[in-house]
């Protein structure tokens, strides 16, 4: 079952998550900072922050290779079939 997080980010558009990744990894960083020099009462929040991060980087490379697929279209398919086939040959 897919988290209400992954299926809010399929609504964006890609230049939104972007900037939301951007936004995101400020963020992180800061909050790294703040932990090293004065600590901060949940580190929890540190881990929800990556993991939120790395949801945008999936979310964007998943696009990324949906739009390169499309314009492989068959032929790829095609290509893969005919390796198997020579392999088992």
């Amino acid at each position: 079952m897919a988290s209400k997080k992954y299926l809010e980010l399929q609504g964006h558009s890609d230049e939104d998550l972007k900037v939301e990744l951007t936004s995101a990894q400020r963020e992180y960083q800061q909050m790294r900072f703040d932990n090293y020099t004065k600590g901060i009462e949940s580190a929890t929040k540190i881990r929800e922050l990556r993991r939120d991060i790395a949801r945008l980087n999936t979310e964007l490379r998943r696009r990324e290779l949906a739009t390169q697929n499309e314009g492989a279209g068959r032929a790829a398919k095609r290509t893969r079939r005919a390796r198997l086939l020579a392999k088992q040959s």
